[in-house]
């Protein structure tokens, strides 16, 4: 009786070559890179279409048109302007008009700083509406609205406010109601004693 040889054994799947340390490492730093690409992505997307929004309105006797004359005579703003310490229209032919650019010198506690928004809406006796951008425009932008409004009773309401976007206004969103807007409601009020004032010339 012969003994049966054993037999070869079969050909397995071949296992899978081990990842050279160095190439793995460069898997790690490329996906750690990309989680980190689409992580700034998607806050630079959230921030700019999530805006910080500052308002305060103030009601005074007076007609739109009375609110529209103080409102636009900007170089009178240093004479009696606590926020907006300077203002004046640095575009081509020196007209206050929508596509203006102006020179805005703004005042809070914090120092003076300077801006120079380009005018979006002007409509006398209703809307005064500019853009100012810091940078290429994604890391912060300020839209600033004065709207009038009739009232009733020989009355108007004016409402300022800003809606700010861009990757650096949420680190500075305590300083802009803190510091920023008690500025807006001192413009406010400086604009009704003066808008009242005139009136009563």
């Amino acid at each position: 009786m012969t003994r049966a040889l054993p037999s070869a054994p079969t050909a397995g799947p071949t296992d899978p070559a081990p990842v050279p340390p160095r190439r793995r490492r460069r898997r790690v730093l490329l996906g750690a890179g990309a989680a980190l690409v689409a992580l700034l992505g998607g806050y630079t997307v959230w921030s700019n279409t999530h805006p910080v929004r500052l308002t305060t309105s103030i009601e005074m006797e007076a007609s739109p048109d009375e609110v529209w004359q103080v409102l636009t005579d900007l170089p009178a703003y240093p004479q009696w302007n606590p926020f907006l310490i300077s203002a004046r229209v640095t575009s081509e032919g020196g007209r206050l008009e929508e596509g203006a650019t102006l020179r805005n010198v703004m005042r809070d506690r914090t120092g003076d700083s300077t801006f120079t928004p380009e005018v979006l809406t002007l409509e006398p006796g209703r809307e005064l509406r500019w853009l100012g951008k810091m940078g290429p425009g994604w890391i912060a932008d300020g839209e600033h609205r004065f709207v009038i409004e009739e009232i009733g009773g020989g009355r108007v309401r004016l409402t300022q406010s800003e809606s700010f976007t861009g990757v650096a206004v949420p680190f500075y969103e305590g300083r802009l109601r803190n510091d920023t807007l008690p500025q807006f409601r001192a413009m406010n009020e400086a604009l009704a004693r003066r808008v009242e004032a005139l009136g009563r010339e």
